[in-house]
């Protein structure tokens, strides 16, 4: 990126309202939304913003996978605190094949035992598969638990 201070004075000088508008945006998005939806507003109104100051596309590309990290990260940060929230809802299924299933309001759960990774779904969108540690080994365990 171009951490030239006197072309960003510039910009700021000519741009003033825009950067002004993007900030007001930016600060009732966060305020008002509370799902993912809001960083991805906010990563557009940023990447905006940005292709009018006249950054290339690499810096822009860069950008955007940060933001896109953020963005897993505050889901799976969501997938984790309902993992605590659902765990004495869960219902936990033992498959046919050796495999289990546990189901919440917000979560699904599948693996093998002691296979040490699950997939997991949270809202029905697959977030990849984990291993089995921390909060998930927890929810798993109080699952399983529970179905006794």
């Amino acid at each position: 990126m171009n951490y030239d201070t006197d072309t960003w004075v510039q910009f700021a000088q000519d741009h003033w309202v825009v950067i002004v508008v993007a900030i007001v945006a930016i600060l009732i998005i966060v305020k008002l939304v509370k799902t993912v939806v809001k960083w991805l507003l906010v990563a557009a109104i940023i990447v905006g913003v940005c292709v009018y100051s006249g950054y290339t596309i690499d810096d822009i590309q860069k950008e955007v996978t940060k933001i896109g990290d953020k963005v897993t990260s505050e889901i799976k940060d969501q997938a984790i605190k309902a993992m605590a929230g659902e765990a004495s809802e869960a219902t936990y299924v033992k498959n046919a094949d050796g495999s289990y299933s546990i189901k919440s309001t917000n979560l699904e759960l599948s693996g093998v035992p002691n296979s040490g990774e699950v997939s997991v779904k949270f809202h029905g969108q697959s977030l990849g598969t984990w291993k089995m540690e921390g909060a998930v080994r927890e929810f798993v365990v109080q699952a399983r638990n529970g179905a006794k």
